[in-house]
């Protein structure tokens, strides 16, 4: 073989084994993704003002959901969900901002042990598709057997609609912080 035929073939299994590993196991112990935001120890939780009125984020300012298929505390989200509508954890309770009821936050153990993040009794989601703080893209989307919605300061969702804008799906939706 020759070395110009070595190097592509070698650069070419390269690229075959960044793919593989990109598409990888599908185990639980993965969390280096940035599609799922990850909560510990300090995070908190907080009112925003929005198009879509007063919801809550995180201390990063990323929209928080509920789901509606979810009953009581106990999430019915999980493995292809969880990867879309990634629950927020926390290690320990999280701090609030003004407007919020200490009493309304509990954690409460996931089936795969993390312990997430609820308000007023409802488990708190992030949406994948919100790449930044201040997007709403995942208001009113209904998937996997429900309806997701952001969050009002008391724990009801509001189901505001987004305003339409030629691209309201993938626009920064942003907010000011």
């Amino acid at each position: 073989m020759t070395p110009r035929k070595s190097l592509a073939t070698l650069a070419s299994a390269a690229v075959i084994a960044l793919v593989v590993a990109g598409c990888g196991s599908s185990g639980g112990s993965s969390s280096s993704s940035s599609a799922k935001p990850a909560s510990s120890t300090g995070s908190s939780v907080m009112a925003a003002s929005t198009p879509l009125g007063k919801i809550i984020t995180d201390s990063q300012g990323r929209t928080l959901y509920r789901f509606g298929a979810d009953t009581g505390m106990q999430s019915n989200c999980t493995g292809a969900c969880s990867s879309n509508w990634p629950p927020f954890t926390a290690t320990s309770k999280p701090a609030l901002g003004s407007g919020l009821s200490a009493g309304a936050i509990t954690l409460v153990k996931r089936s795969d042990g993390a312990k997430q993040v609820t308000l007023d009794g409802h488990p708190l989601y992030y949406f994948s598709g919100d790449q930044s703080a201040g997007q709403t893209n995942g208001q009113g989307v209904d998937e996997f057997g429900g309806k997701w919605f952001t969050v009002g300061p008391s724990g009801s969702q509001v189901t505001t609609a987004p305003k339409a804008s030629g691209n309201s799906s993938t626009s920064g939706g942003g907010y000011g912080y």
